[in-house]
């Protein structure tokens, strides 16, 4: 795929209709101006066999936004310049977008070669984008209406094709939305260029947070199962209102992208030139829009290093480091610099020297960067301390080595916050045991919210890295008992309380005489020693085996008032006691006042 540039009324159309037999002026008012409005597509077969589309950009300055969105995903373009009018303002403009949106490949193309001689013309054209990232470029003087040079552009559009590095076509797919109609009896369908990745008849996208299906991919006019990139297609979407997509909306493989509305970019400052080529200064200051892809987002940028900027969006984006953009003053109509991503999910500027030590961490990212993969990987993570690998994913790091973090699950941990964690949570444990000597260890959740690990999960490999066991949901050392000397103390009494009538449960009062407050009763029914039938009522922990041998010596069924003279005790204590014993399986409740022993299980 091919995008035009060039100046207004240079002939791009004309061109694009001699090459393909197809109009690519969608509408009546363009055709009747003879100018391109908006974004037309076309496409035609070279003489080699390889199908070529192209996209049509508007020319006219009051149209950048409209240019820009359809020169935004291709990877090449063919710049168009008159013989008779030459390099002109929007020529320039153009080929400043066509730079920041790093573009690279391109051809050249002088039109109206048998009104004028080409050779002022390609001369100075060819001077000018040699200065570009586009390089020396090949040009070919043509004439649309005559159909001079056309077999030769032909040719060379062919040889410029060749030249385009294969496309990727796994991964993710952003696909951005440049125009949206409604099409009698089908629905919605959208077009746009697939940059890169694969589509299929059975894929769901997101659009906008929720999930959409296909009807139909279509790709140069036919109906296909799968199209890859570079292609410009066709989808007719499935439950979709035509008021519900539009320009600047993308389709995406569901969780692949990361949205952002902030984001830090290295900047390069453009400014539009005269025909004299004479540059002026520009600044990033006021209103300014950001254009990714076919979207055109309001922007607030702060400098924040000599070409480090922060841009913060109106609205969030899916994106990635590495994309190009540029940044448009809709108020001068210009484009006034270019960016690239370098971080899409950049920390908060919130503290005094913030952005002194924000531009320090994109120099070291960019450091990183340049010495592979697993460097950057380890220096992201750092900066978050732990991350799982699907944001990773989503914010375009690759996870090709992964052996300086640590790997727990879906989680990739930086070595120093394992580390603390690690000497985090046998402090902690420590601790707590230390004011809490009876206790039979810390609660493995406020371990967790105490040392700030994200996910529970985490927890038993850390544990048995810093040597530490859990029992019951509590971690603790390991062999470690309770130091329940105060509560062994206070047993000793409450035994010798219930020798004589083991189910004469004491008061309230007489625990709290007795040294048993709550927490030695916690400790004493952890070890087993004692039965609680509530918070108030105790009991040797043999106590229910001996009324269960009481009571099967009565006649069965009996009721609770049977029992309560055979066991010696209170109803107080003689009913919550039966309900342990049903809920034990060691009796059974026939009806609302007789119960039977049960035989044993």
């Amino acid at each position: 795929m091919i995008a035009t540039a060039g100046h207004v009324d240079h002939g791009k159309s004309t061109l694009v209709r001699a090459l393909t037999g197809m109009e690519p002026d969608r509408w009546a008012e363009e055709r009747r101006r003879g100018m391109t409005i908006d974004l037309g597509f076309a496409w035609t077969t070279l003489d080699d066999g390889e199908q070529l589309a192209f996209v049509d950009v508007p020319g006219h300055h009051r149209f950048l936004s409209n240019m820009l969105a359809g020169v935004g995903p291709a990877p090449a373009v063919l710049f168009v310049v008159s013989a008779d009018e030459g390099w002109r303002r929007q020529s320039e403009e153009h080929l400043a977008a066509v730079d920041a949106l790093g573009i690279r490949t391109g051809l050249l193309a002088v039109t109206r070669s048998d009104l004028a001689d080409p050779a002022p013309a390609l001369a100075q054209a060819r001077q000018r984008i040699a200065r570009s990232g586009l390089g020396e470029v090949a040009a070919v003087p043509v004439s649309g209406l005559t159909g001079q040079g056309l077999g030769e552009l032909r040719a060379a559009l062919a040889r410029t094709v060749a030249t385009l590095p294969p496309p990727r076509v796994d991964g993710p797919v952003r696909l951005w939305v440049d125009r949206a109609f409604t099409v009698a009896g089908s629905g919605t369908v959208v077009t746009a260029t697939l940059d890169a990745g694969a589509i299929e008849a059975h894929d769901t996208f997101e659009l906008r947070g929720r999930a959409v299906s296909l009807r139909n991919i279509q790709a140069l006019g036919q109906d296909v199962d799968r199209v890859e990139a570079v292609s410009r297609v066709a989808l007719n979407l499935r439950g979709v209102a035509r008021a519900e997509v539009g320009r600047g909306d993308a389709l995406l493989t569901p969780g692949g992208w990361q949205h952002s509305a902030s984001v830090d970019c290295h900047c390069t400052l453009l400014a539009p030139a005269e025909s004299s080529g004479r540059r002026e200064p520009v600044t990033l200051t006021g209103d300014l829009v950001l254009h990714l892809g076919s979207s055109a987002v309001a922007v607030r940028a702060r400098v924040l290093g000599d070409d480090l900027v922060r841009l913060q969006l109106a609205r969030p984006l899916p994106v990635r480091p590495g994309d190009r953009a540029v940044l448009r003053d809709p108020g001068r109509q210009q484009v006034v610099a270019a960016v690239r991503l370098l971080d899409v999910d950049p920390p908060p500027l919130t503290r005094r020297g913030a952005a002194k030590r924000r531009v320090e961490q994109l120099e070291e990212r960019r450091a990183a960067e340049s010495r592979g993969p697993g460097e950057l990987l380890r220096l992201e993570v750092a900066r978050r301390g732990f991350v799982q690998r699907g944001q990773l994913v989503r914010l375009g790091i690759p996870l090709l080595d992964t052996s300086s973090v640590r790997e727990v699950g879906d989680w990739l941990i930086d070595n120093g916050t394992w580390t603390r964690w690690r000497i985090g949570a046998a402090e902690a444990v420590a601790g707590y045991l230390a004011d809490h000597p009876a206790e039979p260890g810390l609660s493995v959740e406020e371990l967790r919210q105490a040392i700030e690990v994200p996910d529970r999960a985490l927890l038993a490999p850390l544990l048995a890295d810093a040597g530490l066991q859990t029992r019951a949901g509590r971690a603790m050392p390991p062999g470690y008992r309770p130091r329940i000397e105060e509560a062994e103390r206070a047993f000793e009494s409450l035994r010798d309380h219930l020798r004589d009538r083991p189910f004469a449960a004491p008061e309230r009062g007489e625990l709290d005489q007795l040294g048993l407050g709550p927490r030695e009763l916690a400790v004493l029914a952890a070890a087993g020693r004692i039965v609680r039938l509530s918070a108030d009522i105790v009991l040797l922990a043999d106590a229910p085996a001996r009324a269960r041998a009481e009571l099967a010596e009565l006649a069965q069924p009996f009721s609770t008032s049977q029992a309560r003279i055979a066991l010696g005790a209170t109803r107080r204590v003689t009913i919550p006691l039966l309900e342990f014993l049903d809920e034990d399986g060691a009796t059974r409740r026939l009806d609302g006042t007789l119960r039977e022993v049960l035989p044993p299980s």
